[in-house]
């Protein structure tokens, strides 16, 4: 999988509002640019999809600009990649067909591997929250999930 300069804009765009979530008021898409070094235009269009998808909130007017539509704990990297890149999988390579007739010789359980491989990265992207991010930008100690895992790793 690569994530896309959009992907990568986007949960830079996010962190930064984490990072700021206890100041007062919304955050404008200046000061995010200015904080990231992103591009004012290309973010803003970011931020739209963002809204779009329910990760963040926007202002408008005076004083005006976005905040977390919900707390950091429950934004994963998976949901703001999808949100801005669409559905995360390892290719564009469809479904395997049902009851395992395929047209190409080998071609159904390629496409068993690969779905599989589009489901462990989804599941993975989904372990690392805003809330963690913000902890390990602060040098602090976070904890990690991982999938079928029945416990968290203090890191």
């Amino acid at each position: 999988m690569r994530v896309s300069t959009r992907g990568d804009y986007a949960s830079r765009a996010l962190l930064s509002l984490a990072l700021h979530a206890d100041e007062p008021g919304p955050t404008s898409v200046q000061e995010v640019a200015k904080r990231t070094g992103l591009p004012q235009p290309y973010l803003e269009q970011i931020l739209l999809a963002l809204k779009g998808a329910g990760i963040v909130k926007s202002k408008r007017g005076v004083g005006g600009g976005y905040i977390l539509a919900r707390a950091p704990e429950r934004i994963t990297l998976g949901q703001i990649v999808s949100a801005v890149d669409g559905p995360i999988q390892a290719g564009d390579f469809g479904l395997p067909h049902e009851n395992g007739s395929c047209e190409h010789e080998g071609q159904c359980v390629l496409l068993e591997v690969w779905n599989e491989v589009g489901a462990h990265m989804r599941h993975h992207l989904d372990t690392f929250t805003l809330a963690s991010m913000v902890k390990r930008a602060r040098g602090e100690r976070y904890d990690i999930t991982i999938p079928n895992d029945d416990h968290a790793w203090g890191i």
